[in-house]
């Protein structure tokens, strides 16, 4: 079974393999759209580039999960998740379905550890401490042998 680890702190400040990107459908394309949050500050850091990689693959079915270059970012990817639906707002299954696919996506691809966000807070209209325990829950039935780090955003932390 995985190791969960919950932190607070910056999820782009983390020493793993992967990072997760709670992004959306990726029906809109991302050039229209102004990122914020963990989409926004990995656009800042990690360039333009994974977004471009992103788009290259077409609409993301809601909870489907994706991984690209991880642009100007020290990780070896980023894996982006439709943890949202086209009206900005998550459910307990747009947010199981990203975790459990990011998850399986990790194991195939060989990632020792991925850190997530709390996928569909703030935004999505989920409280943290739901998604924590989603993620909790779903990382206990992945086969996902890595290091898993759940990360509530703290400015500075």
């Amino acid at each position: 079974m995985s190791r969960v680890e919950v932190v607070e702190g910056d999820l782009l400040e983390q020493e793993v393999d992967a990072i997760v990107n709670p992004w959306n459908r990726n029906v809109i394309p991302w050039w229209l759209l102004w990122p914020q949050g963990v989409a926004g500050a990995i656009r800042r850091r990690a360039g333009t580039g994974p977004f471009r990689e992103l788009a290259g693959t077409g609409p993301l079915p809601l909870g489907a999960a994706r991984a690209t270059g991880a642009g100007k970012l020290p990780h070896r990817a980023i894996v982006h998740v439709a943890g949202i639906d086209l009206l900005w707002r998550a459910s307990e299954t747009s947010i199981r379905d990203s975790v459990a696919n990011a998850l399986a996506l990790a194991e195939r691809e060989g990632y020792a550890s991925i850190a997530l966000p709390t996928i569909g807070a703030g935004v999505g209209g989920v409280s943290e401490d739901e998604v924590v325990r989603f993620v909790q829950e779903e990382v206990a039935r992945s086969p996902f042998t890595g290091r898993v780090v759940v990360v509530r955003f703290r400015p500075g932390g």
